[in-house]
Parts: structure tokens; C-alpha cells; sequence
């Protein structure tokens, strides 16, 4: 084996690298159980714990503290810890009524109404919508008529054309979506929700975010659907406002000690009164001594850092601004920032500065605002001290007035933001930077604030005439684009409203989590048993390899920040069978040539080299697969892409290189390496089926199969999940197990109207699918809908139906319902296409690829078929939703990477039996023969993987996971009975 030296020494790095980064993982389990140890179940207890140790190190080597350690950990999605999934779809009915500032022309207003009816039966962007209507209703009318001003001259003339005006709007619309997903972000990011995820959606008006462990849906509704305000205010400096800080803390102080000897008189007179022993009254008399303790001035004894935060409660958690100078004096910084705290303190510093007695003493003309973000990449937020201005102590100025803004570079090759008002901005913003730069020894800030937020506040150097400043400050390029976008938002405000939603209970997550975890185990147990029992002891490299394979996968998901989901759980079960697969054509390769009577060393060399053409072909090919998954996909389907392709990249990193090197270990120790057992040696090894004989049998039994289904999806159709069809999904549990679906859908179709769905899912819960008030965008809605349902089944007639409990539920607007069809259907045919043009420059011949496209399109066909016609026969429920469609691509990939191979061998079958007298027929069907050992047992293997997991992997993932199950019998089947005929029927003599 040729480098082997450089093989060993990146097999070292890229395990040392995956045992650091796992350790993290290992680190914070450690610390949140100590933690639940702690708390002994009490959530405030628990929550302390954390807080107290978020700074503390908390790495035994490293001494890395909990901060650093909790945002390297592997994160875990919703289904797995619980939370809640958004989508969020950005207003552009709105937007545009905005920018024609209200215009009230009954035709333009029309479209606008026709438009957003549309856009629920359409896939085609809103503003094309709108434009067409227009253009239907008044063929001759002039849209820039309606959104030409002064103002935008520089980007719409007024005699500009309806497709010039269409551009405009679309340029507008996607500005707005950006600046919808900065000021989103911004939200989360105060949120404090950790790993969180929120992705703009490339070519849509939405945003998709997901908040693990979030449990406060309500919460989470009203913060995402606020309106953005932005506004500009005057601010105080911290030399104004230190003097004020340090009276507060000491009226806090004063009354922290008040209430502290108020606590100890109250306890000690409760014991003095008691009637108890004079052991009690000796502790009334120890408190009572505290009390003078606490009162003496000898505190030399006393902690030093309880004594501080006895005398500077606020500054404990608010550092203030000031420093050492030169001359040995304190110094107080300039500025408008009076101090900051850690993100854990934020809360408690609200609270002192809140609270009505500290209230009292801060002017009116004075509120405390934090920073956006924090410092630098820490976890530390700035204060800052806002002067409220007029009559209605309020903003100097508000976003309405801002109508462009951009990122750009200053003179010295700096990020900075150029801001351009209106004319009445202008005139304002004039007034108000004059009056900040008037003074030249003491040049004033003006904050830039979006949500109670402060973005920046820079210092205004001097008077801006004509409404046009530069931003200058310590901007990153991409923090000059958000503050652009923050700017913008108050001239578009674009309403974002909740379109679709799933919420995911802590219950549910915790079952997925250890489904997920025995599925792992016993799939793994299940490939090691079987490789060992077949391989001999070649099966237990190929288990070494296995694991060394899950190893590296966990440690690179990890250190690329990946979050772990059911599917991603369900990606890494189904590595370990594609794992397999690669040692699988190595092994039988080795084996062919051991039977030819080579040496034992020459037989494993020529094993990897001639195994190598197929295990690339196949691999590749599903890596497409996911590739076009993870582009296409969102949520949790990236995240099975995700794992899918690092499993396919690490999968083929230790079949060909981990398990070479433990060979060449084992043939310089002289051992005696054995390819298979006693019962194992001749299984399939002089195979000879007529499968090109009979082609035409199984034409006939898969387009009988497939025309059924037709005929079953166009007559009967499909069990839509809700992604597909629109509506509310809720999980419910009851308290008693006597509770029928047929009970469930009576109640439900009484209080909602018929067309709701009852379902079974799992042993003891129900799914429940309704659209009541789908189309209602109010924020209540949800929570309408919810409570109607809980008092509907909690208030039942029926006696032996008792308390209902909702652990999961799921929205989803019917506009993304149309746009998930058609996106799936394209993302498949997609698929079909990339996949066959690779084979088609892997092959050099037309027919490969057309085999390999009908093949795969056979599949999907089998088991939309399959999935139609015993919709309502199964004991369990086959949806048509996200989590399928990533199955159908899965099937796609495994279809085409046991496809592959068996090419791969009809080519080098067709290449060594060139000469007219050889028969193509005879030639394929000695081909399929030869690799038909291969092929089943590749397919025992994932068949054997995805049982497990159909059985052990939970309600969650059981119609995703049987998909992939009779995917993959239907995929075995087509790569010899499907794809292969096609070659033959349409090669006639071209394949000679």
C-alpha cells in the first residue's frame, strides 16, 4: 500500500481533532447533570446553577469555561430536545401599499386583492402576481404613476415602464425580506435561546427559524410578529450618569440591608415565641447577633466578594465605566455607554433599574437601553444612557424618514454606512446634528435604535445638510450590511406573519431521543454480527472500520456546528449499512480472486483496486443525492442531507484507507485472514439466473404495479401529511388508554366541521389534523384554535375519555402547502436528471443513463404507488410530507448507487468478451450473476439496518423509515430488473 505513512498520519490528526471537539459534548453533559443533581427538579435551582458556572472554567485540561464549552457541544434539533420551528412569511401586500404611500385607486387596490388570492393556488412570486392583475385590469394603465415620487427618482424615473416598475418592486421586495431576517435575527439573538437556527430561504419571502428547548410558544409568537420601530435618539454621557448609577446602588444597597435585617427579626421573634426547646431560642440569639455582626465595622473577616456585593449590589452585575489613570485617580469614561454585564446579569440589572422605588429618581428625560449585540465575540452587553426628547419624551427622529441606505468603504478602506433621508428628514436630521456638534470639546451621539435595541451611536462630528450621512465605527463588512438593513426597515415595513409552525414537547423529544438511541445501538449491533458471521475474520476489520466510521462522522458533525435531528439520527443508521456496502465489494472481490488462485496478499491488493471503480461510482452518486437534498431541503431534511454526505465521505475514508491499513497490519503479523465461514464460502458462487430472459415478466409486474398505483392516486389519493395540505396538527395524549380514533374524530368534526383527520400515532397518542381558521393571520389564532380544541376533548360527553394533553403540534399556511408540491416534484425530477447525466459521463453510453433514469423513476413511481394504495390498509400511518420526500431522494440515491455497480460490471463484462460471436444478452446476464452476491447481500445489510430502525426508531420517524424500507427492496430489484433490461432492449448491436 502505497502512503501509507501519510494515511496514518491524517487518520492520527483527524482523530485527535474529533476526540477534541466530542469532548466538549462530554464536558457540558457533565456540568447540566451535575446541575439536575443540584437542582434535585427545581427549574429555579437549576437555572442558578448554570448561571453561576457560566464563567467558571469548567474543562479539566483546558480550563475553558462553560460559555465556551456549551457552544461547541453537538446541538440537538427540535424533534430531539424539544422546541419550537417558524416560518415566517414576509408581507409583500403590505410592502407594496407602502411604497405607493396608500395610494386609494380602486384598480391599483384591486390587484393588490387579487394578487394575495392568488399567491394560495400560485407558485409564482407575489409582485409578478400583482403586476399581471394590474395589467388585466387596466391594460393601459401606468404603474409608475402610482409609485414614482421625488424621492426614489434615482431608482424610478415617472415615466418609467410597468416592467421597469416590476423590477423596482422585486429589487424593494428582496431588500425588505434581507432586513426582515437582520431584525429577526437580532430578536432571536436576544432571545437567548442557544443553537438557535434562522435561515433566509434563497428565492422566497421567508425566513425559517428554529428554537430548541424553547417552551413558551406564545412568548415566541409575540416576539417574531412585532412590528420593527426604528428610531433615532440623543444620548447621555457616562460622565452625566455615573453619579446617578452609584446613588441607585446605594439605595439598593440600603434596601437590600434593610430587608436582610427585617428577614432575621422576623425569624428570631417567630423562635423567641415559639414554645420549643432552648435550643431554638439559642438560635433567635445567634440571629439576633448576625444582626449586630452585620451592623459592626470590623469586617475584616468578612468575604471580600459577598462584602462588595453587600455594598455595590448593582455594580456586582453592572461593571460601570471607569479606569485607572495615570495619576492614580479614577477615571470615568466617555461616552454614551454608562456600563456592562454578561448576558446572565442583563435580567437582574433590569430589575434593580425597574423597579419602582429606583424609578423614582432617574429623569423622565432618561431611559436605559442595552446594545444589540454583544461585545466583540463574548457574552457581554453594553448599556446605554438614552435622553428621551419633546413633549411626548420620545425619539428625535423616526425611521420613516430614512428612504435609502447602504454599506460602503470610507477613505481610509474602512466599513461605513451611508444614510439618505427625505426632504423632511433631511430638515430634522439637519436641526438635530447641529445641536450634537455644536459644542466642540464635547461632540454628542446620536443612538441608533430598532426594537428597543441600540445598533450604534455614533458621534456626531458635524452638521448634516441635505440628509446624506456616513456611519462610521468599528463595523465588520457584514455589521455595516445589517446596520444598512436596520436603517431601511423603518422606510419598509414589511409585517412578517407566521405561516407555518411546529411545536415540539419536551416529552415527545425525550422518547425520540432514546428511540434514536436504541435504534443506533441495536442497528450497529445487527451489522456487526452479520459482517462477523459472513466475513469470518475479515468481518471484524470491517467492523472496526464501522465504528472508526461513526467516530469521525460524530466528530466532524460536531465541529462543523451541524444540529443532530430524527432524520439526521435516521442518516446515521442508514451510514452504517452504506458503510458496509464498500467492504462488501471489496470482500467478494477478494474472494473472486482467492478462487482463481492467488496469493492471500496479491488477492486483498487486487480486492481494493478493482473494487475501487465501483465503490467511487456509487458513492458519488448518492452524494449527489444528498447534495441536491440539503440545496432544495430545509430543516430537518438538511440535516439528513448533512449527515448523509459527511457519512458517505468518512464511509469511504475508512473502507478504503482504515481497513486497508489494519490488512496490511495483519498480513505482516502473519495472521490468517479469512474472507468467509464454512456456510458462507459458495453462497451465490455459481449463480446462474435467466433475469435477461424474463425480462419482460417483470415489465409486466412492475407497470401492473405502477398503473395500480396511478389509478389508486388519481381516485384515491394520498394521506397528505400536513406540510401538503395546510392546517393545524396536534399531538394529544390522553390519561386513560380507552380512548378510540372513532370518539376523537366525532368530537373534533362537532366543534371544527367536518374534514378533520383522526389518526393513531404510536401506542398512546393520536394525531389530529384540522384547518379551522388556517387562513387567520392574527396572532390568536393559534391560540384560539388550541384552547378549542383542548375544551372540546376535555369537555366530551363521553365518560371514559379523560384529561387531554397536547405534547406536540405543527401549522402549516396553505400557500407553502402549494409551494412544497410543486418544490418536491421538481427537486425529484431534478435528482432523476443530475444522477443520469452522471452516469452518462461515467459510462460514455446513452443507454446506461437512460436505464439509470428509468430506474430511479421506477422506484419513486413503486413507492408513491405502494404508499396510495394501502394508505388506510397498515397499522401505522403513511403520510405524504417533508420527511417523505427526503425518503424518495434517499431511495433515489440507493437506487442508483446499486445500480452503479451492477453497470460497473456489465462494463467490464462487455470490455473482456468483446468478440462478434459473444451474445450482449449472455454477457449482461453473466454480469448480473457474478455481482448478484454483492448486490443481496449490500441489500440484507440496509434491509436488516432500517427493520431496526422501523422498530425501534419511534412514532416520529416510522413512515419515513418504512419508505426507505420498501424503497430499498423495490431499489434492489430495479438495479437488476429494471435498469439492466433497458439497456439491453434499446442497445440492440451498440453494446458489442
Amino acid at each position: 500500500m502505497q502512503g501509507k505513512g501519510v494515511v496514518k498520519f491524517f487518520a492520527i490528526l483527524l482523530a485527535v481533532v474529533c476526540l477534541y471537539q466530542l469532548s466538549f459534548t462530554w464536558v457540558a453533559h457533565k456540568v447540566k447533570n451535575d446541575a439536575k443533581v443540584f437542582a434535585k427538579g427545581d427549574s429555579a435551582k437549576y437555572n442558578a446553577y448554570m448561571d453561576s458556572i457560566s464563567t467558571q472554567p469548567v474543562y479539566p485540561i483546558l480550563k475553558h469555561d462553560y460559555q465556551y464549552v456549551e457552544q461547541r457541544e453537538l446541538a440537538l434539533g427540535l424533534d430531539l430536545e424539544g422546541g419550537m420551528s417558524v416560518t415566517m412569511q414576509i408581507s409583500l401586500n403590505e410592502l407594496v401599499k407602502k411604497l405607493s404611500n396608500n395610494n386609494s385607486d380602486p384598480v391599483f387596490n384591486q390587484a393588490l386583492v387579487n394578487a394575495q388570492a392568488d399567491t394560495k393556488n400560485s407558485t409564482t412570486d407575489y409582485i409578478t402576481l400583482f403586476v399581471d392583475e394590474y395589467e388585466k385590469l387596466n391594460p393601459n394603465g401606468k404603474l409608475a404613476a402610482i409609485f414614482s415620487t421625488k424621492d426614489n427618482q434615482d431608482h424610478l424615473k415617472f415615466n418609467a415602464t410597468n416592467v421597469e416598475v416590476q423590477s423596482y418592486l422585486k429589487d424593494e421586495a428582496g431588500t425588505a425580506v434581507k432586513q426582515s431576517y437582520t431584525i429577526l435575527h437580532a430578536r432571536i439573538d436576544q432571545f437567548g435561546v442557544t443553537n438557535a437556527n434562522i435561515q433566509l430561504q434563497k428565492g422566497t419571502d421567508r425566513v425559517l427559524i428554529e428554537l430548541p428547548g424553547e417552551k413558551d410558544p406564545e412568548r415566541v409568537r409575540k416576539l417574531l410578529s412585532g412590528t420593527a420601530k426604528l428610531e433615532f435618539y440623543k444620548t447621555y454621557d457616562n460622565q452625566q450618569v455615573y453619579q446617578l448609577l452609584s446613588n441607585i446602588n446605594g439605595l439598593i444597597a440600603a434596601k437590600i440591608k434593610t430587608s436582610k435585617k427585617d428577614t432575621v427579626l422576623a425569624d428570631s421573634k417567630k423562635l423567641l415565641a415559639s414554645k420549643d426547646t432552648a435550643a431554638q431560642a439559642k438560635g433567635a440569639l445567634a440571629l439576633l447577633n448576625k444582626v449586630q455582626k452585620s451592623n459592626s465595622k470590623d469586617t475584616s473577616k468578612l468575604n471580600n466578594k459577598a462584602q462588595f456585593a453587600d455594598q455595590y449590589p448593582l455594580f456586582t452585575v453592572l461593571k460601570p465605566l471607569v479606569y485607572q489613570g495615570q495619576n492614580g485617580q479614577t477615571q470615568l469614561g466617555k461616552g454614551p455607554v454608562v456600563g456592562n454585564a454578561d448576558v446572565k446579569d442583563t435580567a437582574k440589572v433590569d430589575q434593580y433599574l425597574r423597579s419602582a422605588d429606583i424609578k423614582s429618581v432617574i429623569p423622565q428625560s432618561m431611559k436605559f437601553l442595552w446594545s444589540v449585540k454583544p461585545i466583540d465575540k463574548t457574552k457581554t452587553y453594553e448599556l446605554y444612557a438614552i435622553k428621551l426628547s419633546g413633549a411626548d419624551n420620545g425619539p428625535v427622529l423616526i425611521g420613516d424618514y430614512v428612504t435609502d441606505a447602504h454599506n460602503d468603504v470610507d477613505q481610509k478602506g474602512n466599513p461605513e454606512v451611508i444614510m439618505v433621508m427625505n426632504s423632511d428628514g433631511a430638515e430634522k436630521w439637519s436641526a438635530v446634528t447641529t445641536e450634537a456638534s455644536a459644542d466642540p470639546n464635547n461632540k454628542q451621539s446620536i443612538a441608533i435604535v430598532l426594537d428597543d435595541n441600540v445598533y450604534s451611536a455614533p458621534v456626531v462630528e458635524n452638521p448634516i445638510p441635505g440628509g446624506v450621512s456616513s456611519i462610521s465605527g468599528h463595523f465588520t463588512t457584514d455589521e455595516a450590511k445589517d446596520l444598512a438593513n436596520v436603517l431601511k426597515a423603518g422606510r419598509l415595513p414589511a409585517p412578517a406573519h407566521i405561516v407555518t409552525e411546529s411545536v415540539v414537547g419536551p416529552s415527545l423529544g425525550q422518547q425520540a431521543i432514546h428511540a434514536g438511541f436504541i435504534s443506533n445501538l441495536v442497528g450497529l449491533l445487527v451489522v456487526m454480527i452479520f459482517m462477523i458471521a459472513y466475513y469470518n475474520r475479515a468481518g471484524t476489520v470491517a467492523v472496526a472500520a464501522v465504528l472508526v466510521n461513526i467516530f469521525f462522522l460524530m466528530g466532524v458533525l460536531t465541529s462543523l456546528g451541524a444540529v443532530l435531528t430524527m432524520p439526521g439520527v435516521a442518516g446515521i443508521v442508514l451510514t452504517f449499512g452504506l458503510s458496509v456496502d464498500a467492504n462488501v465489494l471489496i470482500y467478494e472481490r477478494v474472494r473472486e480472486e482467492l478462487a482463481l488462485g492467488k496469493s492471500l496478499r496479491i488477492s486483498i491488493n487486487d480486492g481494493f483496486k478493482h473494487a475501487l471503480s465501483s465503490i467511487l461510482d456509487s458513492n458519488i452518486s448518492t452524494f449527489l443525492t444528498g447534495l441536491i437534498l440539503y440545496v432544495f431541503g430545509t430543516g430537518t431534511i438538511q440535516g439528513f442531507a448533512i449527515t448523509l454526505m459527511i457519512g458517505i465521505v468518512t464511509s469511504l475514508f475508512c473502507s478504503l484507507l482504515i481497513s486497508r491499513l489494519i490488512f496490511e497490519y495483519m498480513l505482516e503479523k502473519g495472521w490468517d485472514i479469512k474472507f468467509s465461514n464454512p456456510w458462507s464460502s459458495h453462497t451465490f458462487k455459481n449463480a446462474n439466473y435467466a433475469f435477461v430472459k424474463n425480462r419482460f415478466k417483470y415489465y409486466i409486474f412492475s407497470g401492473s404495479f405502477i398503473l395500480l398505483g396511478i389509478i389508486s392516486m388519481t381516485t384515491r389519493g394520498f394521506n397528505y401529511g400536513v406540510d401538503f395540505v395546510g392546517g393545524r396538527t396536534y399531538t394529544v395524549r390522553f390519561d386513560n388508554t380507552n380512548v378510540g380514533v372513532e370518539d376523537i374524530r366525532k368530537i373534533v368534526d362537532k366543534s371544527f366541521g367536518a374534514g378533520s383527520e383522526v389518526k393513531t400515532f404510536g401506542a398512546d397518542k393520536f394525531s389530529i389534523t384540522t384547518k379551522y381558521l388556517i387562513d387567520d393571520t392574527a396572532r390568536s389564532a393559534d391560540t384560539k384554535v388550541q384552547d378549542a380544541l383542548i375544551k372540546a376533548l376535555n369537555t366530551a360527553p363521553q365518560t371514559h375519555i379523560t384529561k387531554a394533553n397536547i405534547v406536540g403540534s405543527q401549522k402549516v399556511g396553505s400557500t407553502i402547502a402549494v409551494g412544497l408540491k410543486k418544490s418536491a416534484v421538481l427537486t425529484v425530477i431534478f435528482a432523476i436528471l443530475i444522477i443520469s447525466t452522471y452516469i452518462f459521463v461515467r459510462f460514455r453510453k446513452w443507454q446506461f443513463s437512460l436505464g439509470a433514469m428509468v430506474a430511479t423513476a421506477h422506484d419513486a413511481l413503486m413507492v408513491l404507488s405502494f404508499f396510495s394504495i394501502f394508505k388506510d390498509v397498515l397499522p401505522f400511518s403513511l403520510d405524504i410530507d417533508q420527511s417523505f420526500i427526503a425518503a424518495i431522494l434517499t431511495v433515489i440515491g440507493y437506487s442508483i448507487n446499486d445500480t452503479v455497480v451492477v453497470f460497473d460490471r456489465i462494463r467490464e463484462f462487455l470490455s473482456l468478451h468483446h468478440a462478434k460471436t459473444d451474445d450482449p444478452k449472455t454477457v449482461i446476464n453473466d454480469a448480473i450473476n457474478n455481482t448478484l452476491s454483492r448486490t443481496i447481500i449490500t441489500a440484507l445489510t440496509v434491509l436488516m439496518i432500517l427493520l431496526v430502525l422501523f422498530i425501534f426508531g419511534g412514532d416520529v420517524i416510522r413512515g419515513f423509515s418504512f419508505a426507505l424500507l420498501i424503497g430499498v427492496c423495490f431499489g434492489t430489484y430495479s438495479s437488476i430488473c429494471v435498469a439492466t433490461p433497458v439497456i439491453i432492449d434499446f442497445g440492440k448491436k451498440d453494446l458489442r
